[in-house]
């Protein structure tokens, strides 16, 4: 019969020897383990995380419950394991001496070097990712010379309203605050602007709208790396960026501009996202690498970065973004919604580790 400091000692190895999917280190070493609590009958183990995990904080109490389990089965111990999985965002670091957007926790930039990768389809599915898994999401579409996101989130038409005449109510689609010039122009109106006048509307849409409270502003930024990646990165205190690709060389170029050029700011690059990255028929079930295989993770690993997903080419993807429905709310337990759904979790956990300056204190009990 196993002794409780044996349950310990066995739940502590259990924990360290697997990574987390999310985390991509152990639990142990991440600092999620809160407690451990082991008597003669049972154990306790008690998790933290520090990213959003609604639902993922019950699969992951499920997976590590089971192995516990079995693991002490084998050791003779017949007692009862117990794994409760919470989370909390940890208080937010100064970004480069620039001061918070008042209300908003986290500002994550979504970028590409070119256009025509699906940064807007990925940007709009990684805020209600975030927002599946509890988080307070707004979403900036700072696209100003081709905005997408009313129309993405079913706000075609809609404008914001104001309570004083000075800040903008942004319009919520689907648990998301959005704001956009889309909901200021006709939707079909160009935009010809030149640079300062861009660079002034931003800073308008982001300063001069009551995003309330936020866990997370996700940025849609238009591709290059121009006036408004400038005006941003200076100005705004940006928690990171995420760099959206496709496998092919051409894009694969421009990304790298788009990569450089954050790390040249000081921003740090959370990881890399190669959307399009397979096809799969819908008539016969073939895969094919239309764009070329392997880009986006040679990319990440080049320049020591994470890769965060490899997205399909589907056209259900397509369809929904223009329906007004993206994936992760048109179908989030299909195989197409739960990619999305991880590529938010892996985010929000890179995030949470690169902005981590010391983990929880860990304690263990026994009675």
């Amino acid at each position: 019969m196993l002794r409780p400091d044996d349950c310990e000692r066995v739940a502590r190895q259990l924990l360290a020897e697997n990574s987390d999917r999310y985390v991509g280190i152990d639990l142990w070493d991440a600092g999620a383990i809160d407690k451990i609590c082991a008597t003669d009958t049972s154990l306790d183990v008690h998790i933290e995380l520090a990213f959003p995990a609604e639902r993922w904080r019950i699969e992951l109490a499920k997976e590590v419950e089971t192995a516990l389990t079995e693991r002490l089965r084998q050791s003779g111990w017949n007692g009862s394991v117990h794994v409760h999985v919470g989370w909390a965002l940890r208080a937010p670091q100064a970004r480069r001496n620039l001061p918070q957007v008042r209300q908003i926790r986290e500002i994550i930039a979504v970028a590409s070097g070119k256009g025509g990768v699906g940064k807007s389809t990925t940007a709009v599915n990684l805020a209600l990712g975030l927002a599946y898994e509890g988080a307070r999401v707004g979403l900036l579409d700072a696209d100003i010379y081709g905005p997408s996101q009313p129309r993405m989130l079913g706000l075609s038409g809609e404008r914001p309203s104001s309570l004083d005449g000075k800040t903008l109510i942004p319009p919520v689609g689907h648990g998301i605050k959005m704001m956009s010039i889309g909901l200021l122009v006709d939707e079909e109106q160009p935009m010809v602007w030149r640079g300062p006048m861009v660079s002034q509307a931003l800073n308008q849409l982001l300063l001069e709208t009551d995003w309330g409270e936020l866990d997370y502003l996700i940025v849609d930024m238009p591709p290059g790396t121009g006036d408004i990646q400038l005006t941003l990165s200076q100005r705004v205190p940006l928690s990171g960026a995420v760099i959206v690709t496709t496998p092919q060389d051409i894009a694969l170029l421009d990304a790298r501009k788009g990569l450089k050029m954050f790390q040249k700011v000081e921003v740090p690059v959370l990881g890399v996202i190669e959307n399009m990255s397979t096809h799969v028929c819908s008539h016969c079930g073939h895969e094919e690498h239309i764009f070329g295989a392997g880009g986006g993770r040679r990319m990440a690993e080049q320049y020591g970065v994470d890769l965060l997903a490899e997205l399909p080419l589907d056209i259900r993807i397509r369809e929904q973004a223009d329906g007004g429905r993206p994936t992760v709310i048109a179908e989030p337990e299909s195989t197409l919604g739960r990619a999305y759904v991880g590529m938010a979790r892996r985010t929000a956990a890179r995030l949470a580790a690169a902005s981590s300056s010391a983990f929880p204190s860990i304690t263990i009990e026994q009675s």
